[in-house]
């Protein structure tokens, strides 16, 4: 009953106060505390979306795939210059252009080829001679006695195919190699092909192989070159002329040829009797005796006495006369390939 009483009283008082604040113009105490709540939820909303709002725009550049611009659009979009050029390429250094590749090349030698030439004239130089014997076996073959009758044969087999021919000797005597080739210059040769029989370390080799003038690094070439180049005649003085007239391009090319020519036939005839004969190539080397020669000069070494098999063959004349054929049939092949150039390069 006190409690209802006391219940009423505050309700009577709550209207009277509200009636109050009526008569006086203000909202009554519980309709201003409704709006209180609603500002103070409408600043949490604000405050929670403003950041979400600003982070999206971000989140959608950043995981957008890249946008690739080709260069020519590029430069199309830089800025014109008032010269009527782009800023790009003002800054930029122009490239240099191209060199013609006619001004950078070497000159390229010219080739034999053009000349349809004839060899007439061959120069024969039997190696050794006199007291400088050169190879010799304990048998006592002398190199220089073999090469000297392989030489005579060779003139016989080319006189008979109407070339001429001047020997730089044609008995047992001792040719300074300054003064062979000087027979062969004042003879105006075409050829010059110097006659010589090799001796190998490796006694159990059999081997042919054929020089032309030019430097070589092989140490042991070097060493066989000096030891032929003994008693050359030439002096100091002379070196530089010599050296000078080691790269002469036609002149060597042309050598190179005729080597290739006599190697091939002197491996072709002796492998039809020994097919183990070892092709030892055609090199270069520091040869006096081929420096000096105003023509194509090679220095053939058209066996070996070295190996006990092909000493015997050696001491045979037929044997010989084998050798001399085959340098002959090569020098015929060089001559026919010169006059001949379709078939010079063919060959």
């Amino acid at each position: 009953m006190a409690s209802a009483k006391r219940i009423k009283r505050r309700v009577l008082s709550e209207l009277v106060a509200q009636n109050v604040e009526l008569m006086r113009g203000s909202m009554p105490w519980k309709v201003r505390r409704g709006r209180r709540y609603l500002r103070v939820a409408l600043r949490w909303a604000v405050a929670a979306l403003v950041p979400a709002g600003l982070a999206l725009p971000s989140y959608w550049v950043l995981s957008s795939p890249p946008t690739v611009v080709p260069v020519a659009a590029r430069a199309d979009r830089s800025p014109a210059t008032p010269e009527g050029g782009s800023e790009a390429g003002a800054g930029a250094e122009a490239a240099p252009a191209p060199i013609a590749e006619s001004l950078t090349s070497a000159p390229r030698p010219v080739d034999s080829a053009v000349f349809p030439l004839a060899v007439r004239r061959v120069v024969i130089d039997p190696g050794h001679g006199g007291p400088s014997p050169g190879t010799r076996t304990p048998a006592g073959v002398n190199e220089k006695d073999i090469t000297l009758d392989i030489g005579l044969r060779l003139r016989r087999l080319l006189e008979a195919d109407s070339f001429e021919v001047v020997m730089t000797r044609d008995s047992d005597v001792d040719v300074a190699l300054q003064d062979r080739s000087r027979i062969a210059n004042g003879a105006k040769a075409d050829l010059f092909v110097s006659i010589h029989v090799n001796w190998i370390a490796n006694q159990a080799v059999r081997g042919v192989e054929t020089y032309y003038l030019g430097s070589t690094d092989d140490p042991i070439l070097n060493q066989f070159a000096a030891r032929e180049n003994r008693g050359s005649g030439y002096s100091l003085t002379d070196m530089r002329d010599l050296l000078e007239g080691i790269f002469v391009g036609v002149r060597q090319q042309e050598s190179r040829a005729l080597a290739e020519a006599i190697q091939t036939s002197l491996l072709r005839s002796q492998r039809k009797i020994n097919p183990s004969v070892v092709d030892r190539g055609v090199k270069t080397a520091p040869f006096i005796v081929l420096m000096n020669t105003d023509m194509p000069a090679v220095l053939a070494e058209v066996s070996c006495l070295s190996n006990e098999q092909e000493a015997d063959l050696l001491a045979k004349p037929l044997y010989r006369e084998f050798l001399a054929e085959a340098v002959f049939a090569g020098i015929r092949a060089y001559s026919d390939a010169l006059e001949n150039p379709e078939l010079k390069r063919m060959s």
